[in-house]
């Protein structure tokens, strides 16, 4: 009886134990979008790409066109359809080369990594920015989809771009308020 007692009281403990003590993994509050932001965000643009050679694969081209950017603001990376990219400035506007993990000559949605910090609409786009050293997330809705292009030498690099026209733009150029 005195062991049956003991084993009473040690699951009792335990029990109570685990309740103080909960896992989580590390995620990103999906719920936690800033809502004004230290920049002006105009309508957002994406389109496929596909590289000429087998090897190139595919990917996505996302044009963020940003202005007015507070002073200590850095924006960082773009979160599209399970793909994620650095943000690099080029004129008037921000852009990322998301390249799509998958070995299909064909463009075929990325899979959602398990560590992916998002769950977003087809599309819905996120925005992480640094603002005096913290990390922020900006949402943005209804991206607009443009033509795809194709890119005979393989993928574009971000690294080359600048002086490129091989990138497609905008249809219109946007006015500078």
């Amino acid at each position: 009886m005195k062991n049956l007692k003991k084993a009473l009281y040690a699951i009792v403990f335990a029990c109570a134990l685990s309740s103080f003590f909960q896992c989580a993994s590390p995620k990103v509050a999906t719920t936690n979008f800033e809502k004004q932001t230290p920049f002006t965000v105009r309508p957002v643009v994406f389109q496929e790409w596909y590289a000429g050679i087998k090897v190139g694969g595919t990917g996505i081209n996302v044009f963020i066109p940003i202005s007015n950017v507070n002073e200590g603001v850095v924006l960082n990376e773009v979160y599209f359809r399970n793909l994620k990219g650095k943000l690099v400035k080029n004129e008037n506007k921000y852009t990322a080369i998301l390249k799509n993990p998958s070995p299909n000559y064909t463009f075929q949605k990325a899979e959602r990594p398990a560590d992916y910090p998002f769950q977003l609409k087809e599309d819905e786009c996120v925005i992480s920015y640094l603002e005096n050293g913290q990390t922020k997330y900006h949402k943005i809705i209804s991206l607009k989809e443009v033509a795809g292009t194709y890119y005979e030498n393989g993928p574009p690099s971000i690294y080359s771009r600048s002086g490129s026209n091989s990138m497609a733009t905008l249809d219109e150029e946007l006015d500078e308020n």
